[in-house]
């Protein structure tokens, strides 16, 4: 859990992903589209990924709705919650500190 916190506090936007997954795939290219450069965590090229999902089971997420992605230190959500944000328009605001440009 504290791998999580510390990565989620670190890193403006955190994605928790698998590398075979397209929607966290996705998620990830909507965000550089955006401006912003996510941290992209690959649970499975990870030998301590097992205890990463079971953190974030912990904290309430559910690891088959992956990807997660945390902004600011806080969850936003997975694929649905994400773009419903983008395109209520919403999410442009909670990203624009972590813009690149």
């Amino acid at each position: 859990m504290d791998k999580v916190q510390r990565m989620t506090r670190e890193y403006g936007v955190v994605i928790f992903s698998k590398s075979t997954c397209c929607l966290c795939y996705a998620v990830s290219i909507l965000f550089q589209d955006l401006g912003v450069i996510p941290y992209v965590y690959e649970i499975d090229h990870d030998p301590q990924g097992k205890e990463v999902e079971n953190a974030l089971m912990r904290m309430g997420c559910n690891n088959a709705l992956l990807p997660l992605v945390f902004i600011g230190g806080k969850l936003v959500g997975s694929t649905n919650e994400v773009m419903s944000l983008h395109l209520k328009g919403s999410l442009i605001q909670l990203i624009k500190p972590y813009m690149s440009v």
